[in-house]
Order: C-alpha cells, then sequence, then structure tokens
C-alpha cells in the first residue's frame, strides 16, 4: 500500500475533480531524478534514464495522493509541441505498440488529452512549458494540455477548449482552466524569431503586454507565457485560475526545469480526472 507523502499543487477552480500538478517531492527517484519524476529527457541514453518502475511508483504515490486508490488507466500522449488534441472516447484503446521515451506505452502524437470517460486519468509531463488541466463545472468533462511557445503560437489550449465543447455540449458553457508551474516571464528570454512568431499569432494583443526587452541581452526578450494563455483561455470563454503557475526555473527545490537544468532533468505531470455522470 502507498502511505508516503507527495508534494502536489491543486487549483481551488477545480477542486470538484480530482486534479493535480506535481512538484518533485515526494518520489522514489534519485539522482537528477530526484524525487517524484515521471519521465526522461528524449536523448538520454537508456542506461542513464530513470528506471520505468521508479516512473510506474510516483505515478502510484500521485494518484493515491489525489485519493484515486481504485487503479484508474493512466494515458500518456507523445507531446510534439503541436496544436492536436486527441478526444479519449469512452471504450476506446488508447495504447497503440511502442513506448514512449520514458518506457511508458504510446497512446498518441499530440500535446492535449480531452475525455468524458471517469477509469481514466489524463497526463501530461512538462519541465517548462506550461500545463493547463479543463473541466465543466459539473466535472464530467476534462482535459489536459501542453504548451510551450509554439504551442501557444498554434493556439493548442483553445483547441482543447474546443474539444471539450463538442463533449460535452450541454455543459461547457464557460469551462474551467487551470494553468500550472511553467518558466516564467523574468526566466523566458528568447530571441526575435519568437517574438514574432507569437506576435503573428496574437495581433489582437499588443506585445509590451506580454514580452519585454530583456535588460541583460542584446536583442533578447522575456516572454510571459501565462499571459498569453489567460488572454486565449478568458478569449475562449473560460474561468481561468493562476494560483499554481509558479516559476519552474526559479523554484530548483520545487520543480524539474529544462532549461536551468540544461535538457538533463525529470519531468512534472499535471494529471486530471472526470467525475462519473449520476
Amino acid at each position: 500500500m502507498v502511505t508516503a507523502a507527495v508534494d502536489v499543487l491543486s487549483s481551488p477552480l477545480l477542486r470538484h475533480v480530482p486534479h493535480a500538478f506535481s512538484t518533485r517531492g515526494g518520489g522514489v527517484s534519485g539522482g537528477m531524478f530526484a524525487s517524484l519524476n515521471f519521465g526522461n529527457p528524449s536523448d538520454l541514453p537508456s542506461e542513464a534514464r530513470d528506471p520505468v518502475s521508479n516512473i510506474q511508483a510516483n505515478q502510484q504515490r500521485l494518484l493515491y495522493a489525489i485519493g484515486q486508490t481504485d487503479s484508474p488507466e493512466w494515458v500518456n500522449l507523445h507531446q510534439v509541441h503541436g496544436a492536436e488534441c486527441h478526444v479519449v472516447l469512452r471504450g476506446e484503446v488508447t495504447h497503440r505498440a511502442g513506448t514512449t521515451a520514458d518506457g511508458q506505452p504510446l497512446s498518441t502524437k499530440a500535446d492535449a488529452l480531452v475525455t468524458d470517460d471517469p477509469s481514466r486519468v489524463l497526463s501530461i509531463r512538462i519541465a517548462d512549458c506550461a500545463p493547463i488541466l479543463l473541466a465543466t463545472a459539473d466535472g464530467h468533462v476534462v482535459g489536459a494540455v501542453h504548451a510551450g511557445w509554439r504551442g501557444v503560437a498554434l493556439r493548442v489550449a483553445v483547441q482543447a477548449v474546443a474539444a471539450l465543447r463538442r463533449l460535452a455540449p450541454r455543459h461547457a458553457d464557460r469551462p474551467l482552466a487551470a494553468i500550472g508551474p511553467c518558466i516564467g516571464p523574468a526566466a523566458f528570454q528568447v530571441g526575435p524569431e519568437v517574438v514574432a512568431a507569437l506576435a503573428e499569432s496574437h495581433p489582437d494583443l499588443p506585445p509590451h503586454i506580454w514580452s519585454r526587452p530583456d535588460p541583460d541581452a542584446f536583442g533578447k526578450a522575456l516572454v510571459d507565457l501565462p499571459a498569453l494563455l489567460c488572454h486565449q483561455l478568458v478569449a475562449a470563454g473560460c474561468e481561468v485560475c493562476t494560483a499554481c503557475c509558479l516559476c519552474t526555473v526559479s523554484h530548483p527545490e520545487m520543480f524539474f526545469s529544462h532549461r536551468r537544468d540544461r535538457g538533463r532533468t525529470g519531468r512534472l505531470t499535471a494529471v486530471i480526472r472526470p467525475q462519473p455522470a449520476a
């Protein structure tokens, strides 16, 4: 039986559904993966990876931490920094042949998941990109989104909201959205090509609201991903919570960070599970 304490963040906006944004505390992994790790860098040689058994043990610890003791199916994605949202239907076989870089069953190539199946927990992995968890007001349909700057430019969160509404047309007038830990605006230094791509995808939003020149690097800018996501989600009709939106780079004791640790780090996760319909 799993009894160890796991450190997670939860949004007050989603208190009606089981969910969590993980930190790195309370797991079984060691070394650069210490301790609540959910994945491996894709280019890491097999002998240097966190064993699959550790990741699976961490998954069980997280499920117990949010009160899920009935062994729901854990649904992963092969994340590609795109705009595809995969809808997991009831009874659908989600896993095909193959595994992800961390040895988990491969579901599909996408960056967002939506389901109304209470037998499943949706999971996305992050290490600086933004995790977004979605739910209808009744909690019967939920979603999980992975959004780096490319996903923000492609509006993957908006695609997920649209998929949520299609699955729950009578109960998704005002979806609920919580943004979790990600790289913060003081740490997200980018080049002019990234600013140009984001500006092109947000012609209705003046760049000075979400970016500013980096005083420490000429020609670079600092970008506020959570601000862009808030803008997209509010425009899509969502109620948005940023209470869990801490900077992954700035808190090494709490979070893995791809940028801070130069690619040699573990993976956080965001999970959510729909409530069964009455």
